[in-house]
């Protein structure tokens, strides 16, 4: 079965091949975490800003972090950290604070995270914001701390207790106040717009892949002949538990996890259960450099969400040659074609899960004509483009500011 998501007309979008004419800019780039922090904006956020300084744009970052005696001089521009485990409402007016000091010469605000905080400090600042979308945070703290047990687009559609219809209206208020949206996938712009901001606030730039650098594989400590890799935060959505369970009818198969978080006792309690303990192996939390060497040394990788908004470490996958097994979620069928660059199967079918992997086992060519057409793909999803069409929108951004001085 092929799944295919319509086209959505309505979101613009910058064209790789024309980049937009640049000027130079004070951006501050405002974010939830950042390096040591390990996850997508702690990422992105150093990546972006560094390139955006090598642009001749002048760039400063507002994080939260866990200490604040990290050595900084690294970065071609200053980052201002607050103390993440202060008092939250202390941490909040601190954050709004710093937000507004170092944001006094910015012509734009770039966030990525710690949308409240930009969003008040704004309402002071009066400076033109361009805000990045990868998920519903509204959405997420009420999954985490067990308010519902909705998915994401049940959550979107539903009613809820007070307390959680709080969290989806501050996130309303945030998103509506921002000038311009980036979402990195039409399936997130989708939801974005069902929150009320107009179709042409809301630009889609894909997030790329840089080209990784020829590495030698890392050993695998497993004895088995073929082996599956998955990289995720180890957290229930990511199902990581079906994806051992499907190792009982797949013999001679290995999985390779690697990441950390809250599951991972519960995990390592079900490969005991499955009796395939001896076949999964729990690398940890990883470098981007370790995982992609990791990685290099899997058979296939698997992907096996209920949710993803679009995923980065699948483009990863695919640029080390890896064919990819994903569910047909979220963003992920507009990365992932159906038999063509990769698998995608329903979420929760297990079945399906374990046979297709069996299949791909079974067949070298399959194997091999993913992992060319999975390579193709990557390599359009390249930095200089997503680049490009990112500083495009603060420039757009930049300009609408502009224009209110002089109105």
């Amino acid at each position: 079965m092929r799944f295919r998501l319509p086209l959505i007309p309505h979101f613009s979008h910058t064209p790789p091949d024309k980049p937009l004419a640049t000027q130079s800019l004070r951006v501050l780039i405002v974010t939830g975490i950042f390096p040591p922090d390990i996850g997508g904006p702690a990422t992105y956020v150093p990546s972006m800003a560094g390139e955006l300084v090598k642009r001749g744009h002048r760039v400063r970052v507002v994080t939260l972090s866990d200490r604040l005696d990290h050595d900084d001089g690294s970065y071609a521009f200053p980052v201002r950290r607050i103390r993440r485990g202060l008092f939250k409402p202390w941490r909040f007016l601190l954050t709004v604070a710093a937000i507004l000091r170092e944001g006094r010469q910015a012509q734009v605000l770039y966030v990525n995270g710690l949308y409240l905080e930009a969003v008040v400090a704004n309402w002071f600042a009066r400076k033109p914001m361009v805000q990045k979308i990868v998920g519903d945070w509204a959405w997420e703290r009420a999954a985490n701390k067990g308010w519902t047990e909705d998915n994401f687009e049940e959550f979107q559609k539903r009613r809820h207790e007070p307390k959680v219809g709080l969290l989806k209206a501050l996130r309303t208020f945030c998103v509506r106040r921002a000038d311009t949206i980036i979402a990195p996938s039409r399936y997130l712009a989708r939801a974005v717009a069902g929150w009320g901001v107009a179709g042409g606030k809301i630009t889609v730039v894909y997030n790329a892949v840089e080209t990784p650098a020829a590495a030698q594989p890392l050993p695998i400590p497993l004895t088995t002949r073929v082996n599956i890799g998955t990289a995720s935060r180890l957290i229930p959505l990511k199902q990581i538990d079906h994806l051992i369970a499907a190792l009982k009818d797949c013999d001679g198969m290995g999985l390779v996890i690697i990441g950390d978080g809250p599951e991972r006792e519960r995990l390592e309690d079900i490969a005991l259960a499955n009796r395939v303990a001896e076949r999964v192996y729990f690398a940890g939390q990883l470098s981007q450099k370790e995982t992609v060497a990791l990685m290099s040394a899997c058979d296939l990788f698997v992907l096996n969400s209920t949710h993803e908004g679009f995923s980065h470490v699948i483009l990863e996958a695919m640029s080390v040659g890896l064919p990819v097994v994903a569910t047909a979620v979220g963003g992920t069928p507009e990365l992932v074609r159906d038999g063509e660059n990769g698998v995608l199967i329903a979420p929760n079918s297990n079945g399906a899960l374990a046979k297709t992997l069996r299949g791909l086992v079974a067949s070298v060519e399959t194997r091999r004509r993913l992992t060319r057409a999975g390579l193709e793909t990557a390599r359009q999803f390249v930095q200089a483009t997503m680049i490009e069409s990112t500083e495009g929108v603060l420039n757009k951004a930049s300009d609408l500011g502009q224009k209110r001085l002089t109105q």
